[in-house]
């Protein structure tokens, strides 16, 4: 389970004295995510997300992520609404951990996404991108392309010991990579937009949680990320109807340049790399027998191969 700091009721108790929501009833962890802990309190007024910031989140990045939040939630666009205490503070600490308090939003990710799923998901990144467009804060991706050499030669040995051979395939994809896409329309970007971060009522796009990723990047990148997170099924196919659907989504709220088309199959290749290094460093670091299993690099190992051997032919547009 995704709760790495426990918390004792004096210690609750004393952190939401500081807020004006209500009388405490419960408080309950939550199994989802891998970087943080999070817990659904309910006071008598409402409910509420708690977010613990551990290491993986760097404290000093935090204001971007809240005041993100804050931006999206005041144009309109369903992101979690950070809650300030009766000082106006937002940021807060809890446990010995920097903590904060988001609204709680209605609505269900999906397991298995259709392409109608698909088409809403494009749709809403599109909204994403098109919100954010004003936002005053700045944050490099710090798991970006600049970053994938750096972060192979921690995991090198280890993907050779999950698959033989594996690490010369990385080293040629990452060689490919050293001709990436430059002056693409930039914004800020989700960069971790998957089904799970993702929620609907009655099949339509309901709301995105989880921005402590969100950064300044391509907004092309950010769509090749959900490209790889909803466009492939359980075996490992990719399904090219879901993926027509996502794009035309997204082109009916941002159409997208002729560059940025044309350059979407190398950079959700390159999404495919970030995901990878990124499985294969916490498979690599977890301790046996910790709570929180990390996701299998295995699975990007594959998406990997599918956009080597489709040489950039993804069939994702119309002739």
């Amino acid at each position: 389970m995704a709760v790495y700091t426990d918390i004792n009721d004096a210690e609750l108790e004393s952190f939401l004295d500081e807020f004006d929501l209500g009388r405490l009833i419960s408080l309950k962890g939550i199994a989802e995510g891998v970087s943080n802990s999070n817990f659904l309190i309910e006071t008598d007024q409402n409910r509420y997300i708690l977010t613990l910031y551990e290491k993986r989140t760097p404290e000093h990045e935090l204001p971007f992520f809240i005041e993100l939040m804050q931006w999206l939630s005041a144009h309109d666009y369903p992101a979690p609404m950070p809650q300030a205490d009766r000082q106006g503070r937002m940021l807060k600490r809890l446990a010995g951990k920097p903590a904060a308090l988001v609204s709680f939003l209605s609505g269900f990710s999906v397991k298995r996404p259709t392409a109608q799923h698909c088409r809403e998901a494009g749709s809403a990144l599109a909204r994403l991108h098109l919100a954010g467009a004003g936002f005053h804060g700045k944050r490099a991706n710090q798991l970006g392309h600049a970053a994938w050499d750096g972060m192979f030669a921690e995991c090198s040995e280890a993907a050779e010991a999950l698959r033989p051979g594996l690490k010369a395939e990385i080293a040629a994809d990452l060689d490919r990579f050293h001709d990436w896409p430059k002056d693409l329309p930039q914004g800020v970007v989700h960069a971790d937009f998957f089904p799970d971060n993702v929620f609907f009522l009655d099949g339509k796009f309901a709301a995105a949680i989880d921005f402590y990723f969100a950064c300044n990047d391509a907004y092309a990148y950010d769509l090749g990320v959900c490209l790889n997170a909803w466009c492939f099924e359980p075996d490992g196919a990719f399904n090219v109807t879901k993926a027509r659907s996502l794009v035309a989504g997204y082109e009916a709220v941002r159409p997208l340049s002729a560059a940025e088309r044309e350059a979407l199959p190398l950079l959700a290749h390159g999404a495919a790399m970030r995901f990878f290094l990124t499985r294969m460093i916490d498979w690599v670091s977890t301790p046996a027998g910790a709570l929180v299993k990390p996701h299998d690099p295995l699975e990007y190992v594959a998406k990997l191969a599918f956009h080597r051997q489709s040489a950039g032919a993804l069939g994702l547009f119309d002739q």
